[in-house]
């Protein structure tokens, strides 16, 4: 079969391998589609895959049908359409046997992250995973069904773990990427939220006008004015930055009320002071999460099946994920790339 795999350090191609068989207590799935994500620009071109070992096929957002399940599995009939769960973890820790397995407290030692970060992941035509990874997932475009795993848990947790959010809450997104245009509309969803949406690209903020959102800005001092005003002076109660660029890293903390919340999803190398004395507002908490939980992941799920949540999805075929992922390096890209076996 066809797959995309990391083979070495900066070096990424599609090549044939052997379709994989499932073991006890595990599936294959037929490929239906994979998320292409910034995560696996890290991988591929800044050196982060260089701490696991080559070769490994890449994907870590999955959409499938279930081809093959091996003994023990039930309730898993072929035909099935899934989504995978990715993020690892040793399976013996309190978070992993509640099934938190981002937050697996042996992470650092764990030969690879997750299913496409270490091991072989998605962007092939077929799979074989642990059953208990597997959500079911039917009646949902592939497509987006694909994007729920990693864009869409990933905001759904950095929404749902920023405390105190109400209905109501003002939330500013800075980046409407993959991550942040979904992001957008779960807080419209969870929280009623009015939304300010800062991005420097203009199909990102025609994307964010699309989407409702209550103000659409282009940086920092226009993020701040709209702050004020639907704040009236108070600021904003949490800001989603999944960019986390030193550019936006240098505005977020000052857009936020008393008390307010920061979370930091984006890993684009940007930081800031945290200090008692000085500019940051009293009572600030700052998150870094990472990814979310299998239960979450379900949460997604049925957002997505009674048609809360629509993507803005490039569909490419699995031929061209080389070309994608440098779309996807230049800016090119709004919403996620989905890649089509």
């Amino acid at each position: 079969m066809r797959a995309f795999r990391l083979v070495g350090a900066g070096d990424a191609r599609l090549g044939d391998v052997p379709e994989p068989s499932p073991g006890p207590g595990q599936v294959r799935l037929a490929v239906s589609a994979a998320g292409v994500c910034h995560s696996d620009l890290h991988v591929i071109h800044e050196g982060v895959g260089a701490a696991w070992a080559m070769p490994f096929t890449l994907g870590h957002e999955i959409c499938g049908t279930v081809a093959e399940a091996g003994d023990g599995v039930s309730g898993l009939e072929p035909g099935t359409q899934v989504v995978v769960h990715a993020p690892l973890g040793c399976g013996e820790c309190a978070r992993c046997r509640a099934g938190v397995t981002n937050y697996c407290d042996r992470r650092r030692e764990l030969p690879a992250a997750g299913i496409g970060l270490g091991v072989d992941g998605g962007m092939a035509e077929s799979i074989v995973v642990d059953a208990g990874a597997v959500v079911p997932a039917p009646g949902i475009d592939p497509c987006l069904a694909a994007t729920l795993t990693d864009a869409g848990l990933t905001s759904y947790h950095a929404l749902t773990s920023a405390r105190g959010l109400e209905k109501g809450a003002l939330i500013v997104v800075i980046g409407v990427g993959g991550l942040g245009h979904l992001a957008l509309q779960m807080a419209q969803e969870l929280f009623d939220a009015r939304v300010v949406a800062v991005d420097t690209r203009p199909e990102a903020l025609g994307l964010a006008e699309t989407l409702g959102a209550d103000a659409v800005v282009r940086d920092g001092r226009e993020a701040a004015a709209a702050v004020h005003r639907l704040s009236g002076g108070w600021g904003a109660d949490a800001v989603l930055d999944f960019a986390g660029v030193p550019a936006t890293t240098a505005f977020g903390t000052g857009l936020l009320r008393t008390a307010g919340e920061l979370v930091l999803v984006g890993s684009g190398g940007g930081s800031f002071e945290v200090t008692k004395a000085g500019t940051l507002p009293q009572g600030l908490r700052i998150s870094v999460p990472f990814w979310g939980s299998r239960t979450e992941l379900e949460e997604v799920v049925a957002l997505a099946a009674r048609g809360a949540l629509r993507t803005e999805a490039t569909a490419a075929p699995l031929d061209e994920a080389a070309e994608a992922m440098e779309r996807l390096h230049r800016g090119e890209i709004v919403g996620r790339c989905v890649l089509v076996p």
